[in-house]
C-alpha cells in the first residue's frame, strides 16, 4: 500500500506538506511547482488518502446526512443530485435518511453526531414538526440546515420560493381563460403548505379573481391524497374548470380520480401541478408542471452546512425563477 512518506520522497518534501497540499491547505506556503510535483507524485503512485485516519486526528468524519420525507420520492431526485454534486466537489460522503425516522427515534439523528458518524445535516422535517422540535435536535458544534421547512427559527433554512411557483401555475390558467380555478394542497402545519396556499389566494386576489373555499383541499401530497381531494370537491358540487395541484405526486392521483369519473382532462379539467420530474411526460395526458430549482437548493445547502460558523441565516432560493413546463394537461375552460 502507498503510504503519503512515498509520495513525500517521490517529490522531496515532508509528509506533513503532502498533507496539507492534498487537503487543498491554502494557508501553506509553498510555489505552485511544489504543489503540482506533489499532486503529480500521488497521481503517479495511485495515493489514497487514509480518511479514516485523518478523522480521528481532526476528529471530522467528512460525511454529512440528507434526511428527507420521502426518499423513494422522484421529487427529491434533482435535490439529491444538487447535494450530490456540491458534497462531492467538496470531497464530502452522503448518508441518506428518511424524516420520520425522526418520529420513530427521537434521538437517531443526536445519534449519529455523538457516535462521530455525520459533521452536519441537511433536514426537510416531517410536517407537524414544531420550533421545540428542531431544537431538541441541535448538537452543539455540529452544522444543521433545515431545506423546504420553516423560513425562521434557531438554526439556518434554505426555502424554494413556494408561493411563487404556484403563482406561476395560477397565471398560466388565467392566461387560457380559466377563472373557475380550485387548489389541491396540503395538511394544515405544513410549512411547505402554508406558503403554497398563500401563493394561491395572492395570484387570485391580484388577478380580481374570488377564492372558493369548496374548491380549496388540504388533504396532502401523496397520490391517494390526490384521488380523496378530487372526491371531496365532486361531493361539494360543481367543479372548477382548472386545478393547481400543491404536488406532483398528489397530481398523479388527481388525473386518476378525474378520469375514473368519466371526465377528461383538460377538456373538463384542466391540471397543472407544482414540480416537474420525469413520469409527469409519462401519463396521458402529459402534466403541465412548474418546474422549481431544487438542485439550486441541495448545492445551496451544501454549501450553507460547510460555511457554517455558528451564525444563524434564513434564505429563499428565487433563482432560477419558477419554470412552467407546458404539456397536454390544460387548456382553455370548456364553453357551458
Amino acid at each position: 500500500m502507498v503510504r503519503m512518506r512515498d509520495v513525500a520522497a517521490r517529490a522531496g518534501v515532508s509528509p506533513g506538506a503532502v498533507s496539507r497540499i492534498l487537503s487543498g491547505d491554502t494557508a501553506l506556503r509553498v510555489s505552485a511547482e511544489t504543489r503540482e510535483r506533489v499532486v503529480t507524485a500521488a497521481r503517479e503512485l495511485n495515493y489514497i488518502p487514509n480518511y479514516a485516519a485523518k478523522s480521528l486526528r481532526t476528529s471530522r468524519t467528512r460525511t454529512i446526512a440528507l434526511i428527507v420525507p420521502d426518499i423513494t420520492s422522484a421529487v427529491f431526485a434533482e435535490l439529491t443530485r444538487g447535494v450530490e454534486e456540491e458534497a462531492a466537489s467538496r470531497d464530502l460522503a452522503i448518508v441518506l435518511g428518511r424524516a420520520e425516522r425522526l418520529d420513530e427515534d427521537r434521538g437517531w439523528l443526536r445519534g449519529l453526531v455523538g457516535e462521530g458518524r455525520i459533521d452536519g445535516a441537511i433536514l426537510q422535517p416531517p410536517d407537524g414538526t414544531t420550533p421545540a422540535d428542531v431544537e431538541a435536535l441541535i448538537v452543539p458544534g455540529t452544522s444543521l440546515v433545515l431545506i423546504n421547512s420553516v423560513s425562521d427559527g434557531p438554526v439556518s433554512t434554505i426555502v424554494l420560493d413556494d408561493g411563487a411557483g404556484i403563482a406561476k401555475a395560477v397565471e398560466h390558467l388565467i392566461a387560457l381563460g380559466h377563472t373557475r380555478i380550485g387548489f389541491v394542497g396540503s395538511p394544515v402545519g405544513s410549512a411547505t403548505g402554508i406558503r403554497r396556499q398563500a401563493g394561491f389566494r395572492a395570484a387570485m386576489h391580484d388577478a380580481g379573481l374570488a377564492v372558493r373555499e369548496t374548491w380549496m383541499t388540504d388533504r396532502g401530497y401523496a397520490g391517494e391524497d390526490g384521488r380523496e381531494a378530487v372526491r371531496d370537491l365532486l361531493e361539494r358540487g360543481p367543479m372548477p374548470s382548472g386545478l393547481v395541484v400543491a404536488n406532483l405526486n398528489a397530481a398523479l392521483g388527481v388525473l386518476a380520480e378525474i378520469h375514473a369519473h368519466g371526465l377528461r382532462v383538460p377538456s373538463d379539467i384542466s391540471i397543472v401541478a407544482l414540480h416537474d420530474v420525469w413520469y409527469a411526460d409519462a401519463t396521458w395526458p402529459p402534466i403541465t408542471t412548474v418546474r422549481m430549482p431544487l438542485r439550486r437548493l441541495g448545492t445551496s445547502a451544501v454549501t450553507a452546512l460547510s460555511n457554517g460558523s455558528g451564525t444563524v441565516s434564513h434564505a429563499t432560493i428565487d433563482s432560477p425563477a419558477p419554470e412552467l413546463i407546458l404539456r397536454k394537461s390544460t387548456s382553455a375552460p370548456p364553453t357551458r
